[in-house]
């Protein structure tokens, strides 16, 4: 994952994502939200420096993320905050095989299946 030598720097703190694992770049690149053509100019940030988008990630391994305030998953629709969640968990797991396979899967083939070939 770099840009340059050193990397993709985030974007609210400074610091390198240093791995696919904790992209949200990568995260919305799999989710169908960033085509391919538009990773090299949207910003990076590790996925705890967006809570926003890594509230909605429920899985065993990934410590949850609360957010204060308007943006707060519980004061959205319960089915919207469902769907969300299923979305953005799924992309997150994607990352973690990614992390894995990355030389070998190339970058089309990143995205879940619905989102391939958009």
């Amino acid at each position: 994952m770099a840009r340059c030598d050193q990397g993709y720097l985030c974007d609210v703190c400074g610091e390198e994502v240093e791995s696919i694992r904790e992209s949200d770049l990568y995260l919305r690149f799999v989710t169908g939200e960033l085509s391919s053509n538009e990773l090299l100019g949207a910003a990076e940030r590790h996925l705890r420096c967006n809570p926003v988008v890594s509230q909605f990630i429920t899985h065993p391994d990934f410590v949850p993320v609360t957010v204060d305030g308007d943006f707060d998953r519980r004061l959205f629709d319960p089915v919207d905050i469902a769907d969300r969640e299923t979305l953005l968990t799924r992309g997150w797991v994607r990352l973690q095989e990614l992390a894995e396979l990355a030389q070998t899967v190339p970058l089309p083939h990143y995205p879940l299946p619905e989102f391939q070939n958009k």
